[in-house]
């Protein structure tokens, strides 16, 4: 080797020229940088309830047995979705959360010679995996910050391999309706695998869902993807699925981790989904913190995008960056959004109705300085 040679030259080109994803700023990075006590953090779509006592009691009942292996294949967890959702156990891909499912399609199904499609403002990671490996991108312009599914599927060609689709989206909550989203499922070509990304499902009321798992039997090409990380609460334990045909499910099984999540997050999420009061009080916590919220920008003289998930986008109508720095000393971190092409935007997580409320009090002041 050329001792003059950088080792960044010898990555893949795709990973030389990646920027990682920035997560939302820890309550302790803001402690240390600027000293600030009791801050509040509606940056990351985290749930604001805490742990579950159901789940924090499966899980000091699980720390005896740390020193064995996770069981590998997730069994009683698979087992325990697998009745939830009416799939067989052979459709179930376990992920360290749902974001590392992204990865494994990626991994599994695309080479450099491939495209993949997602929309303009959607989930940061569609275009990190997609470059990682090698392959091109193909971003379709947004309408109303939402999907524009015509124009995805205009963009369909032979190269086509993956398509991404969040629904509800994040950053900007937008909701696709069941038989537009099923249709354009339908209207792709067998070799193009469509991915829909339901990390908020649970956050759609009932009558708005699509009931995307009956799909499952039409369309071999679709995953759907869901975590444990938002409205089960148990975004540090990372513990995410897929649900695909078996025959997808056998492919990602082959390049997944066999460790890939540990013995706490395999009970942890198994006792959390069969936690329906968490689950409830979770929603009604979120339900009425989006009216907080909502009704607090509407008297501020504020336009947002309405949202299906447990987050809003607010448009502050300038660069929404010195606000976001402007709420960070008054202990409120929220989440700019100026990498989705956003840059007037904020993305506020629902909080408690306290959390909520120390947030509106600090925007508030933020406007009236500015």
């Amino acid at each position: 080797m050329n001792h003059n040679q950088s080792i960044a030259d010898l990555a893949l080109p795709g990973v030389q020229k990646l920027v990682p994803y920035t997560p939302g700023k820890p309550v302790e990075e803001l402690e240390r940088e600027l000293g600030i006590k009791n801050i509040v953090k509606l940056a990351s779509n985290e749930n604001p309830l805490g742990t579950s006592p159901k789940v924090s009691q499966a899980i000091q009942s699980a720390i005896p047995e740390l020193t064995r292996y996770p069981d590998g294949n997730g069994f009683t967890l698979k087992t325990a979705l697998a009745n939830k959702h009416g799939v067989d156990i052979s459709q179930i891909t376990l992920g360290n959360g749902s974001n590392e499912i992204l990865e494994l399609v990626a991994r599994t199904f695309l080479a450099p010679e491939h495209e993949v499609i997602f929309s303009q403002h959607a989930f940061a990671v569609y275009p990190l995996v997609t470059q990682a490996v090698g392959a091109k991108a193909n971003v379709a312009p947004a309408k109303n910050y939402a999907h524009d599914l015509d124009a995805m599927l205009a963009r369909v060609t032979d190269r086509t391999r993956l398509v991404f689709i969040a629904n509800p989206n994040n950053p900007t909550g937008t909701l696709l309706k069941a038989e537009v989203l099923e249709q354009f499922i339908a209207s792709l070509p067998a070799t193009v695998l469509c991915v829909v990304d339901e990390a908020y499902y649970e956050y759609v009321v009932p009558e708005s869902r699509a009931d995307s798992v009956s799909w499952l039997e039409k369309y071999p090409n679709l995953l759907i993807t869901r975590t444990f990380s938002k409205a089960y609460g148990l975004a540090g334990l990372r513990v995410g699925y897929s649900l695909s045909s078996p025959e997808m499910a056998d492919m990602l099984n082959r390049v997944r981790q066999p460790f890939n999540n540990n013995s706490l997050a395999l009970v942890a999420a198994e006792t959390a989904l069969s936690d329906t009061d968490y689950l409830n009080e979770t929603l009604a916590v979120n339900k009425q913190g989006m009216q907080q919220l909502t009704q607090a920008f509407k008297k501020l003289g504020l336009e947002w995008i309405p949202s299906f998930g447990n987050f809003v986008s607010v448009n502050l109508k300038q660069d929404a960056d010195k606000f976001y720095h402007a709420l960070l000393h008054k202990g409120v971190i929220v989440r700019p959004v100026a990498n989705y092409e956003m840059p007037e935007f904020l993305r506020v997580s629902i909080g408690t109705e306290a959390e909520n409320n120390l947030f509106i009090q600090a925007l508030t002041e933020v406007l009236q300085d500015d």
